[in-house]
């Protein structure tokens, strides 16, 4: 297995552009990486990459290795794939990616128990609120709230999950309690962003009498963590847009309050994402098989804690 390790360690190089990235990811020290890369290097015969101080680029026989390395351990995912499940015994790693408030309050809590029913699937899991590179990440799930974008992945939709405007009490006693969107722009209230390459939360989208409105809300403070953003609410800085189920403890202690509830925001969608060709793995289908139904189950758990009077 030494030669197809060096070549998932020099295609981790490619695709992350740096032999530390691709170490941690392999989980090997960057001297490993290096060791392997130069190893790969001599018995090709050739320069893989050009090195300087500020950058790491494979060189034309390096790119044209690369698509080779590709297609080599894809035949070996697939050929390992049939074999588990004629076997019946998945094993290896899946790499799954969520936002932070998910992962944290739906998805981390849920792995052990997959484990207990598949004890040699490594789950490696990730957790980020901005945008991720399936390809160049090496993910196989990523769990996300929104709509799909990238039409080369696959969705399968776990729920639809109801959004709120909140905000602490204090913060309402000292600026007053927005009964709508405008109140939101027109009433001068300080809206907390989550704000990264490629985010929409600057414009909030709520349901009026109308349809559908777009608001450009402003605010002082933003964020690329979601928790970030909560912690500010609590601390009476201004008004968060957030998944019901995210704040439910807030709700139901009253640390936050539902404001604006005659334009809520509209609800998102939860779904696992998933490049096509991994659904052929079993890993990835069981992980999805489970995890499916079980965060349903929790998101209902959750949200029944939230007191009547509070959007669910």
């Amino acid at each position: 297995m030494s030669y197809v390790n060096t070549l998932r360690t020099f295609v981790r190089v490619c695709d992350l552009g740096s032999m530390s990235a691709a170490g941690r990811d392999q989980r090997v020290s960057p001297a490993v990486v290096s060791a392997r890369v130069a190893e790969l290097e001599k018995h090709l015969g050739v320069r893989l990459f050009n090195r300087t101080t500020r950058s790491l680029q494979p060189t034309e026989q390096g790119r044209i290795f690369y698509k080779g390395a590709l297609r080599i351990l894809a035949a070996i995912e697939e050929a390992e794939a049939e074999v588990a499940e004629v076997s019946r015994k998945p094993r290896g790693s899946i790499h799954v990616a969520a936002p932070l408030g998910i992962g944290k309050r739906l998805i981390a809590p849920l792995i052990p128990e997959f484990n207990d029913l598949y004890p040699e699937i490594d789950v490696r899991l990730r957790l980020s609120d901005r945008k991720l590179d399936v390809t160049a990440e090496g993910l196989d799930v990523i769990f996300m709230l929104g709509d799909l974008e990238d039409s080369n992945l696959r969705l399968r939709p776990i729920a639809d999950c109801r959004r709120v405007l909140c905000a602490s009490p204090d913060y309402v006693a000292r600026h007053g309690m927005p009964m709508s969107g405008e109140d939101l722009v027109t009433g001068g209230h300080n809206c907390l962003l989550l704000r990264f390459p490629g985010a929409r939360e600057f414009v909030w989208t709520l349901q009026t009498a109308t349809g559908p409105r777009r608001y450009e809300v402003q605010g002082s403070f933003e964020s690329d963590d979601g928790d970030v953003l909560t912690a500010w609410a609590l601390a009476g800085r201004g008004i968060a847009l957030k998944p019901a189920f995210e704040i439910a403890e807030h709700l139901r202690s009253g640390a936050l309050v539902v404001v604006a509830e005659a334009e809520p925001p509209l609800d998102v969608q939860l779904a696992c994402l998933y490049p096509h060709k991994r659904l052929q793995d079993p890993k990835s289908r069981l992980f999805m098989d489970f995890m499916v139904p079980a965060c349903k189950t929790a998101l209902g758990e959750i949200l029944e804690r939230i007191p009547a009077a509070a959007p669910t």
